[in-house]
């Protein structure tokens, strides 16, 4: 074709003008089309500007290994609902568990256990063995975080678990009188929260295991934390704290980590009860909240910290127990009953697309995280996975 013939710079530039299915077809035409039109630069405007093709907002590639041609065709299937859904672990008691995502690697906490599974390389299913076990809690873990090193647990017995991802060795953290709900760590520093209405902020370095560093009154139960993630990789500044919202004190505070001083409260019209649940930072000025009043919160700390600059209502009046987001335009959520997820596009008002779980029984998502191809949700007795490779969306054909 004559029109391969031209100038990569301008071939480019032609190409940017075309939607997927365009492309698609153009790269049919002949093996160098098809050769050229599958490199990701050609792809790169198209995959930024919709949702979970894993390029964040700073043009960051988060998964380099997967060509950008086929995440955009996935992520048509997110947009559409178009996915499989499967059971991947049941188990017999009710519990609260947690799941974190560590590339091929999902982190579950069941109990006072956290086990680690390998996804299979041919899908989103979980090997058959699990490849680690995290124990020493002696009542149910609560929260855990994930470091490169390590894995930081936060348990009802009131201990805060440091467990070094690469062996058996874990050194355990005393400081709270009741369970610790919460735990975050960034930069050689971690913050926990508890029931007992304070936050804690430790050393994570071998001459300081277990030393708590300074320890804040929050005069409120802690639900949720998380440490802003600063422009400097070693350096913390601020964390911020959802708490109840039960006493006469805001339920979003921000708190300068060295000076253990209260730097500002988010929002001023929160009713009573209307505790955070959990708390995720976009950059070191954006970050997102949920929690008991069905709200998801957009706020941007360089705009004004006393309204969000967005805001989402669960349309049918549920608590949101846990937010991720794609760092770019996707938020996914996960609601109070019937193990209701959402997926939130920020640029539009209402809710992209819902998927039930569980509509026989009423059990919450108590967290989720997904990457560009899956979805897990974690409910009370079962893991479940949202597979959106299974089939192309009616746009793509």
């Amino acid at each position: 074709m004559f029109l391969f013939q031209l100038p990569e710079d301008v071939l480019f530039l032609v190409l940017s003008y075309l939607d997927p299915r365009s492309l698609c077809r153009l790269s049919q035409a002949c093996k160098r089309s098809y050769m050229f039109i599958s490199r990701d630069a050609v792809w790169r405007k198209i995959a930024k500007d919709i949702i979970n093709t894993g390029l964040t907002r700073q043009g960051i590639d988060l998964c380099p290994s997967i060509p950008l041609k086929d995440r955009v065709r996935v992520s048509h299937n997110w947009i559409h609902g178009v996915c499989r859904k499967e059971v991947l672990l049941k188990w017999k008691i009710n519990l609260l568990p947690w799941i974190q995502l560590d590339c091929d690697v999902l982190y579950l906490s069941q109990a006072a256990n956290i086990s680690a599974y390998h996804l299979r390389a041919d899908g989103g299913k979980l090997q058959n063995r699990r490849v680690a076990l995290f124990s020493g809690h002696q009542e149910d873990v609560c929260r855990f975080t994930l470091t490169d090193t390590h894995l930081i647990s936060a348990g009802g017995d009131g201990k805060i678990i440091v467990h070094d991802r690469g062996s058996d060795y874990s050194v355990e953290y005393y400081g709270h009188n009741q369970e610790v709900n919460c735990i975050d760590c960034k930069g050689g520093v971690i913050v926990s929260g508890s029931r007992d209405k304070t936050a804690k902020i430790w050393a994570l370095a071998p001459d300081r295991f277990g030393q708590c560093l300074h320890t804040i009154p929050t005069y409120d139960r802690v639900w949720s934390v998380a440490i802003s993630p600063s422009l400097s990789l070693y350096l913390c500044s601020n964390f911020v704290t959802g708490t109840a919202c039960c006493e006469n004190f805001a339920p979003l505070r921000i708190w300068d980590i060295e000076r253990c001083h209260l730097v500002s409260c988010l929002g001023t019209e929160f009713r009573r009860g209307a505790g955070v649940l959990d708390i995720t930072y976009e950059s070191p000025f954006q970050l997102l909240t949920c929690g008991y009043d069905t709200f998801i919160r957009y706020w941007d700390l360089r705009v004004c910290s006393r309204k969000c600059v967005m805001e989402w209502e669960e349309p049918h009046d549920s608590a949101l127990y846990c937010i991720k987001t794609d760092k770019n335009h996707m938020i996914a959520s996960g609601s109070s009953y019937y193990g209701v997820v959402r997926l939130w596009d920020k640029r539009k008002t209402r809710c992209l697309q819902m998927f039930q779980l569980a509509p026989t029984t009423s059990s919450p998502v108590y967290s989720l995280c997904f990457n560009t191809t899956h979805l897990y949700a974690a409910l009370a007795s079962v893991l479940y996975s949202l597979d959106f490779r299974s089939a192309a969306s009616q746009s793509w054909k």
